[in-house]
């Protein structure tokens, strides 16, 4: 049987899953912003490749979130203890390899 979960836990869940939205939004959007400067400039085809791992980072962390979301609202409903947030995680890594990136395409 599931319990009705306190609404401030759960609407900071929801407040929580949209952060990481609004920031796989950002991404995405820096990467077509990289995609748009590649064009007028004639910069480096690494560059293209950051273009597209900054949006799909953004794409992955999106989708992340929203099963993030999903599974810590059924955990709290159902008494269980809260999963581990990835997001930081992937967000770390793909930023980290897509400023090498950047880096080496500006050289």
């Amino acid at each position: 049987m599931t319990e009705e979960v306190d609404y401030r836990y759960s609407l900071a869940n929801e407040r929580t899953y949209l952060a990481w939205v609004r920031t796989g939004m950002a991404l995405i959007a820096g990467g077509i912003a990289i995609r748009i400067f590649i064009i007028d400039a004639g910069a480096s085809p690494l560059l293209s490749v950051s273009a597209i791992g900054f949006a799909i980072l953004g794409g992955i962390l999106t989708i992340t979130s929203y099963l993030h979301w999903q599974d810590v609202q059924r955990r709290m409903e159902q008494g269980e203890p809260l999963p581990t947030q990835r997001g930081p995680l992937i967000l770390t890594i793909g930023m980290v390899v897509l400023t090498v990136i950047v880096i080496a395409g500006s050289l």
